[in-house]
């Protein structure tokens, strides 16, 4: 290397050449460079990402690498320390103070899997390294407490500040809150809606929650009353449209997806996921069978000129994974671990270029009848 030295500012000067794939600004600008150390010979750095299921972290280490070969000098040893720290556009309030996104997962029609791609969305952000809630908002049809193989389970409650806080159940290292927990399974639950959206209000304000990257809301299907409470409650970061390849339920996921877009709710939409996209039988892993239909959810993205996050398959594991109150991302089955990672990792992508370029979501004042 002869008489070149490296000092801490070549460094940034070499970084600033390296853009951040989804935010279009060089690393260096965007404050994500921190703790270089200069060596002999060596250089060391670390990244702090948007969030740790950054699905570009790989691309980013290499491009840092090459920066520095190119501008430094070819010989020098470089490592590249991620780290994450979730973006967030909220305000710290008195409802969820440390709770930096908070995102609906809805659908237009039931049965199309709208709870199961939460429960497995969550787990798969968790085991990137994210802090991860649920609050299952479906109050007539709670299903997360089976899916985690929580039906048993009670919450406890802590005063603080004079005030009793509800602590969520904690399963699989993910935070969950469900009407599931606070009444017998075999009871139904019969509630007008504004009781159902008194519940969901507790689930907000009296219940701990701590400190969250995601905080994900099973919503029920439909429009009604409980999604109005939500947006009425708490500003949501972003809306996740699950649905089906086929037509009905496409239309109904219309629907789900115009609510969020109108002019008084103005919820940004995150994207669209595909469930049951094709079968794809155990023993035939490489075999994908279109039983609804396919491309349905692409269309509906495309229309709406939203990103297609995610396709996940028909698999028989995944239905028994939940029965069996284990979500199907902690089982084996590497397709089924790769559709809900890959999904999971484009969720993150989008609330983080969501929240560096669009405001704060406002919450809904009144609601027009």
């Amino acid at each position: 290397m002869g008489e070149f030295t490296i000092n801490k500012e070549k460094v940034l000067q070499a970084l600033s050449t390296v853009q951040e794939p989804d935010l279009k600004k060089d690393l260096v600008t965007l404050g994500m460079i921190q703790d270089i150390e200069v060596g002999v010979n060596q250089v060391k750095f670390t990244v702090v990402l948007t969030t740790p299921a950054c699905p570009l972290k790989e691309l980013i280490r290499r491009n840092c690498t090459a920066a520095i070969h190119e501008h430094l000098s070819p010989d020098v040893e470089v490592i590249v320390n991620l780290t994450a720290d979730v973006t967030t556009v909220r305000q710290t309030g008195p409802l969820l103070p440390g709770v930096k996104n908070i995102i609906a997962i809805a659908s237009g029609k039931g049965g199309v899997g709208k709870s199961t791609v939460t429960a497995n969305l969550a787990m798969a952000l968790h085991r990137s390294g994210a802090s991860v809630g649920i609050i299952d908002a479906d109050i007539f049809g709670p299903s997360i407490p089976v899916m985690f193989g929580a039906e048993n389970m009670q919450p406890t409650i802590t005063p603080i500040d004079g005030k009793n806080f509800i602590n969520p159940i904690r399963q699989y290292g993910i935070k969950m809150m469900s009407i599931g927990f606070l009444t017998p399974a075999d009871n139904a639950v019969v509630w007008r809606g504004p009781m159902a959206s008194q519940a969901l209000k507790q689930f907000f304000a009296d219940t701990d929650w701590g400190s969250l990257d995601y905080l994900l809301i099973d919503l029920p299907p439909g429009t009604s009353d409980i999604h109005i409470t939500l947006v009425q409650t708490v500003p949501v970061t972003g809306a996740v449209i699950v649905t089906t390849p086929q037509k009905v339920a496409l239309a109904d996921a219309i629907k789900g997806l115009a609510m969020f877009r109108q002019p008084q709710i103005n919820v940004p939409v995150l994207g669209v996921v595909e469930n049951m996209a094709w079968f794809t039988p155990e023993e035939l892993p490489g075999s994908r069978y279109h039983i609804f239909g396919e491309g349905g959810g692409q269309r509906l993205a495309d229309r709406f000129d939203v990103p297609l996050l995610g396709q996940i398959p028909l698999v028989q594991g995944i239905r028994e994974a939940g029965d069996e109150g284990r979500p199907a991302v902690m089982n084996m089955n590497p397709i089924v671990i790769d559709a809900f990672t890959n999904t999971a990792e484009a969720l993150a992508q989008q609330v983080a270029i969501r929240n560096a370029s669009k405001g704060k979501t406002e919450m809904v004042e009144m609601q027009r009848v």
